[in-house]
């Protein structure tokens, strides 16, 4: 009964709780130099680059070249992911960027600098309905926190619907030293970094240095994001769910450079 009550209460509070970059109404001008800041602090610390060895091993297994990234709000760590990858496959890989709220000049700007790599759609895609021609390995990262366990279920039903792999990947712990990490330190790194942030934006400057929304809301996220972090156990449990013994999942958490743990969930169709 006091696991079901906890349960119940984290399910409220999940409610309750939002991220500005969820919220429909909010103004695109933020949210992208939010994502813009998110993109270049991952690439920087390398932030995700403990798994790409799973990418690479999914990619092989599956014999696909090509990569579906889903929520990828200004590119995440696909530059980073990307290269790591190339460097081992045989192959030139590909990767196709989707979001909800699809940021498209940096979208464009990592298409320029990878013409041969990277793609993106322009039109809003939803991680629970990805269009049939969108085809490869399905990735998620910094992403799955936003969505509560029924959605969570629809983004894996509909990859199995589509005998699509899919590699999840969320990084972080659920800790107080975290959410004090995150308002101690973000706030330095927009006032020392935002002028190198690409692509250049006047109103980055000031909505970060004259009226600094941009840090707030990233703050505000950020902790937010703290709190609803899944553990790989649970993810697991709900893609079993919906998979009918039909594919192989692996869950579980690896260290990066900055001491943080990364959460993972991998689902790839049985031969």
């Amino acid at each position: 009964p006091k696991l079901q009550l906890l349960a119940v209460s984290l399910r409220q509070m999940r409610k309750l709780l939002f991220e500005f970059e969820d919220l429909s109404w909010f103004p695109d001008t933020i949210r992208e130099s939010m994502t813009d800041y998110l993109r270049y602090f991952l690439k920087v610390t390398k932030f995700y680059k403990p798994v790409i060895p799973f990418i690479s091993e999914i990619l092989k297994q599956t014999n696909l070249q090509n990569i579906i990234d889903l929520c990828s709000g200004s590119g995440g760590p696909v530059e980073e992911v990307l290269s790591g990858l190339n460097a081992t496959s045989e192959g030139n890989i590909k990767v196709t960027l989707t979001d909800k709220f699809p940021n498209i000049s940096s979208y464009t700007l990592l298409q320029n600098k990878y013409p041969k790599s990277i793609s993106f759609e322009s039109t809003s895609i939803d991680a629970k309905n990805v269009p049939e021609e969108l085809k490869g390995l399905r990735t998620i990262f910094s992403g799955i926190h936003h969505f509560d366990e029924v959605s969570i279920g629809e983004i894996i039903h509909n990859a199995i619907q589509n005998n699509a792999p899919i590699g999840i990947f969320d990084g972080g712990d659920r800790n107080i030293f975290m959410i004090l990490g995150i308002i101690l330190f973000h706030p330095l790194l927009f006032f020392l970094f935002t002028p190198f942030f690409r692509p250049f934006r006047i109103s980055r400057l000031i909505f970060t240095y004259l009226i600094p929304i941009i840090p707030f809301c990233t703050v505000w996220d950020g902790i937010v994001s703290i709190t609803r972090l899944y553990a790989p156990e649970h993810l697991e449990r709900i893609a079993r769910v919906h998979d009918e013994a039909r594919y192989t999942w692996k869950s579980g958490k690896v260290k990066n450079s900055l001491g943080m743990n990364v959460t993972y969930l991998i689902g790839s169709p049985k031969r």
